[in-house]
């Protein structure tokens, strides 16, 4: 076990599977910040710490099944809906809904964040487990020293949230293209439409981002013109 920590490779290697952890959890930061945008700060904290608790049990729970997961076909199908759903419900949040209690509009926040954690966990930790090669503390170890640097970006793109409001449909819209990415990945179908559906890598991604923004804009006013009409 010394022998790994006066490898140069075991650094090289940990050094990797942090960079993977920041470039792959832009999304996950993302959707901490759009789901705990509303909520009292004591109350963001928390969620904050669940979800990046969150985060670290999961990509290490399904790193051992992540591969077996994604090669189940139909599997990436329902996570790209799941996740588009996920988008589309922070997307149109009614932050001035009064029907919801504070402590509900936590536990919805916090079943969100584990809810989309895991849909894109299970693409997310190939790339990381390929880098750890069987080697779970070193898994753990990225990712327990990248968790910070996820909850600053969170924290960053919360506070950009409140300053600059097109950043959350940007943001919501960055989920949709994530699932639009998901999608076509799926065993089920990626063959037909590398085969049938030139540009499929740009057409699907950009179409979920789409949709998305669509969706939201849509049940943004709707909700609008329900709070027009009771209180007029």
């Amino acid at each position: 076990m010394l022998d790994l920590f006066t490898n140069p490779d075991t650094w090289l290697a940990l050094l990797q599977i942090c960079i993977i952890n920041i470039v792959l959890s832009g999304d996950n930061a993302v959707v901490i910040a759009l789901a705990c945008r509303s909520l009292p700060p004591k109350q963001a904290k928390t969620a904050f710490m669940i979800g990046a608790v969150g985060i670290i049990v999961l990509r290490v729970g399904l790193t051992a099944v992540a591969s077996l997961l994604l090669d189940i076909p139909f599997v990436s199908i329902v996570g790209s809906v799941l996740l588009v759903w996920i988008a589309v419900k922070l997307f149109a949040s009614d932050e001035d809904d009064q029907d919801l209690e504070g402590g509900s509009h936590f536990w919805e926040a916090v079943r969100i964040i584990i809810i989309a954690d895991i849909v894109m966990s299970l693409d997310n930790v190939l790339g990381v487990a390929a880098v750890a090669k069987g080697h779970t503390w070193m898994l753990i170890l990225g990712m327990v020293i990248t968790v910070p640097l996820i909850l600053f970006g969170s924290a960053l793109i919360m506070r950009l949230m409140d300053r600059f409001p097109l950043v959350i449909p940007l943001g919501a819209a960055l989920l949709g293209y994530v699932a639009g990415e998901m999608l076509i990945g799926d065993p089920a179908i990626s063959s037909y439409i590398a085969t049938n559906i030139p540009m499929a890598n740009f057409i699907f991604p950009l179409a979920g981002a789409a949709l998305v923004f669509a969706i939201g804009k849509f049940l943004e006013r709707r909700n609008q013109s329900s709070r027009s009409e009771q209180s007029s």
